[in-house]
């Protein structure tokens, strides 16, 4: 045995408690604590965290309740935890002096009817680049991938111009035979700009359904088309259900299309957004109304959000899975 080392391993254990501690600073103690005890760490990085998530996430929506409740007299009163005085009236005001309510079921609607058509057209595209082999798949795929780089923008121009035109065979449904003024020229554009990114969520789930269960259902005289709606659909419901609450809250809060294409008025389809901001006068910005109407705006997104969280959370990490 070397000298170096004590005979025993009590010896050992007593020289290291006659050692005399370190004199560590706040911080070098702190950190010190959190190397011998791993799970402290991890809880306090949770905090930390969880705290800093709350105030940059929760605290905005707070001061809008803030300056909501506040009369509108009193917004320069408004302080970073109090209101600056206490009118919940104002809730009731925005349904008032504008149809906000017309608004929303305009915003709701559009969101629903293109929810609807993008789960059905990438559900279509979905099975094909996920589930069939052919020539060209991937730079087909890229090419639809592309269209989500765009910024919406690029696309107003020849829109606009389509979609002002006479066409003779709109006359029997439309007064001057123009798509202005009505749902399909928000839903149409918009559904197109947000349908890539439905169509690779999608894609990535069919593609890891078992072919045998597919060729079970072929077996028993179901066609492609209805193995997808009966078997791959059903069993990639986190997939469907995040493609679905992420297409409906973009296409819910979505203002560029939606303000360009209408001319603001609720009876013409103007979206969520133009009521908010009708309360912008030219003469006065009546805050607190503002404030009221976003809060109560976002509270159907919201909901849908806490009752689809497991869907959206299952599907966002099983997703991203290969098995």
């Amino acid at each position: 045995m070397s000298d170096a080392e004590p005979e025993h391993p009590d010896l050992a254990a007593q020289e290291r408690s006659e050692e005399p501690e370190l004199d560590r600073g706040v911080v070098e103690a702190w950190a010190a604590k959190m190397i011998s005890n791993p799970d402290r760490a991890y809880k306090s990085l949770f905090y930390i965290a969880t705290i800093f998530f709350l105030l940059t996430t929760l605290y905005p929506f707070f001061w809008l309740l803030m300056v909501a409740i506040t009369p509108s007299g009193s917004l320069n009163d408004v302080g970073v935890l109090t209101p600056g005085g206490f009118n919940p009236e104002a809730f009731i005001d925005i349904f008032q002096l504008l149809p906000f309510h017309r608004f929303m079921f305009n915003s709701f609607l559009i969101a629903t009817v293109s929810t609807v058509l993008v789960l059905f057209v990438a559900s279509l595209a979905g099975y094909v680049f996920g589930r069939l082999r052919f020539r060209g798949k991937t730079p087909l795929l890229l090419t639809v991938l592309v269209v989500s780089f765009f910024p919406p923008a690029a696309f107003f121009v020849p829109l606009n111009r389509l979609f002002n035109r006479n066409v003779d065979v709109l006359r029997p449904l439309l007064a001057d035979g123009s798509l202005f003024n009505t749902p399909f020229a928000i839903v149409i554009p918009v559904s197109a700009l947000y349908l890539p990114l439905s169509i690779f969520i999608l894609m990535t789930f069919y593609a890891q359904i078992p072919d045998g269960l597919e060729d079970a259902a072929r077996v028993e005289g179901t066609t492609r088309l209805g193995a997808l709606f009966r078997v791959i659909v059903p069993l990639s419901a986190p997939g469907v259900a995040t493609a679905g609450v992420l297409t409906f809250i973009t296409v819910y809060n979505e203002y560029f299309f939606s303000s360009l294409m209408t001319d603001g008025r609720p009876e013409m389809w103007a979206p969520m957004l133009e009521g908010v901001l009708a309360f912008r006068g030219q003469y006065e910005i009546l805050f607190n109304l503002m404030a009221a109407a976003s809060i109560v705006a976002v509270l159907p997104v919201a909901i849908l959000v806490i009752v689809a969280q497991e869907k959206i959370v299952s599907g966002l990490t099983s997703g991203a899975l290969k098995e």
